[in-house]
């Protein structure tokens, strides 16, 4: 696959999250806190495989990736370690197949980091992993006012990956990266010769500190035998007549406001790094 196929900013943040999924997902999906947008998968999909190929996505949550993949007449493999998203996954591929969607798709529930072992009869097919790690355990989720005029409290929901403290997200970095390391060794035994593995991944604050989580992505990928081949920018804002259209959540922003406030330079994020890696000494 030709990794030059995509531009090195995908316009992928035109249309707003939730009018990307509407009717294309079910209702329920909007519950999971950390959702890949669709368009950043579908472009990833249609740019780095070809219809009949094998998409994986080891930490699919509702599946957006797998979704994103049958519609394009491609297969796919998920795994999912909350049984309740792994469900979601399940009613949204059985959506996408009624909607006409072309591809096949299969999901288990389970800690990715046994991937190559649930999936060992698709060892050295995927021609695509395609994922994003947790951000932690807590995310912005969303927020809903105590009446309709909008006033009263300001209720949070959603904003949850888990309460298993199995889950990856409740890990403190060091031990989720190192967890992350793992499942992209897994993932790399189900790569075909010239498969590509793609992770969007963005930095995050922890404490207060600006964490570069995808220099810490590449560096955990390496230690797991790939090799970064690009770096792109997978946009979550929109563009419009030469500028920004800020797609960020009320919590996103009030986080914001809250760190200029202190003297801190934070502004909500506009993207994210898309990561492109191939496997060590792999084909072309």
């Amino acid at each position: 696959m030709n990794e030059n196929l995509l531009p090195s900013v995908l316009a992928t943040g035109q249309v707003q999250s939730r009018v990307q999924r509407r009717g294309r997902y079910v209702a329920e999906s909007m519950r999971h806190p950390g959702k890949m947008l669709p368009s950043i998968a579908s472009q990833v999909v249609s740019a780095l495989s070809e219809p009949g190929d094998l998409v994986v996505d080891p930490m699919c949550g509702i599946g957006t990736t797998l979704v994103e993949a049958v519609h394009l007449g491609r297969h796919a493999a998920g795994m999912e370690y909350e049984a309740d998203f792994a469900g979601l996954t399940a009613a949204n591929v059985q959506h996408a197949r009624s909607q006409g969607a072309t591809g096949y798709a299969r999901v288990a529930c389970g800690d990715a980091r046994s991937i190559a072992t649930v999936f060992a009869d698709l060892r050295g097919m995927a021609a695509l992993v395609l994922t994003s790690p947790p951000y932690g355990v807590r995310t912005h989720g969303h927020v809903r006012c105590g009446s309709r005029e909008g006033g009263g409290p300001v209720k949070k929901l959603n904003h949850r990956y888990s309460t298993d403290k199995g889950n990856l997200a409740h890990q403190r970095l060091p031990q989720l990266m190192e967890g992350f390391g793992q499942i992209l060794a897994g993932c790399g035994q189900l790569l075909r010769p010239g498969g590509v593995v793609a992770v969007t991944v963005r930095p995050i604050r922890v404490g207060g500190r600006l964490v570069d989580l995808p220099g810490q992505v590449i560096e955990t990928a390496e230690a797991a035998g790939l090799v970064p081949t690009h770096r792109l920018v997978a946009l979550l804002c929109g563009l419009r007549d030469g500028g920004l259209v800020n797609r960020a959540s009320f919590f996103q922003m009030l986080e914001a406001w809250r760190s200029r406030e202190k003297g801190q330079p934070v502004c909500a994020a506009a993207h994210e790094d898309l990561l492109l890696l191939r496997k060590r000494g792999g084909q072309e």
